[in-house]
C-alpha cells in the first residue's frame, strides 16, 4: 500500500525483535537470565529459534546492544499490564466551577457551598466566578468581601491557589483541596 505524499514514515512501536536487530554482535541473555557474552547476531537468532521464542533488543543504546531471548508477545503484554497500572493510580483531577453574584442570598450561598464541600471530597480544585452586572461594577468590594468570606469558610479543607483577580465584569478565585 502506497503512502500519502509527504506522509512521515510508519514508526514501529516498541522494542525491535528477531530480524529488525541490524548489528553484527549482540551481549545475550538467555532466556533463563544468564549472560552469555558478546554473540554474533546469526548466533544469537539460531539460538532463540532452537528456544522457539524470539531475541528481543532490550538495551539498544548499549555497545554492543543487549538482547535477551524472550516471548516478544509476552513481554508487550506485561508493559501493557505496567502501563495501565501506573495510570490507574495516577489522580486526575477537575476543575469545577461555580458562579456567583455579589449580592447572592444566604440560602443560595449555603446551597453552593455544599457544592464546593462536595467539590473538594472528591479531590477536585473549584474556580469562584462572581459576575458583576450593571452597577454592581461601581461595589467591587462586596464581591471581595464575599470571595474573603467563602476562603475563610474552607480554610480548614481548601488552599487558595489564585488570588481573587478581576478579569472584566468578572472576579475569578481558584481554591484546591489539602
Amino acid at each position: 500500500m502506497r503512502r500519502p505524499f509527504k506522509a512521515p514514515p510508519t514508526v514501529k512501536e516498541g522494542p525491535r525483535a528477531n530480524r529488525e536487530i541490524r548489528v553484527p554482535r549482540v551481549q545475550l541473555i538467555d532466556d533463563d537470565g544468564n549472560n552469555r557474552g558478546v554473540v554474533a547476531i546469526d548466533d544469537a537468532l539460531r539460538t532463540a529459534d532452537e528456544a522457539g521464542l524470539d531475541l528481543v533488543e532490550v538495551s539498544p543504546n548499549a555497545d554492543p546492544p543487549v538482547c535477551k531471548i524472550t516471548d516478544l508477545g509476552k513481554m508487550k503484554y506485561q508493559s501493557q499490564k505496567k502501563a495501565s497500572e501506573a495510570r490507574k493510580k495516577q489522580k486526575t483531577f477537575e476543575v469545577k466551577e461555580i458562579k456567583m453574584r455579589p449580592n447572592i442570598d444566604t440560602h443560595d450561598y449555603e446551597v453552593k457551598m455544599k457544592a464546593v464541600r462536595r467539590f473538594f471530597e472528591a479531590g477536585d480544585k473549584v474556580k469562584l466566578t462572581l459576575r458583576f452586572r450593571g452597577r454592581e461594577m461601581a461595589h467591587l468590594e462586596l464581591g471581595m468581601q464575599l470571595l474573603n468570606r467563602v476562603r475563610e469558610e474552607v480554610e480548614p479543607i481548601a488552599k487558595v491557589e489564585a488570588e481573587p483577580k478581576l478579569e472584566g465584569r468578572q472576579m475569578m478565585m481558584v481554591l484546591a483541596p489539602r
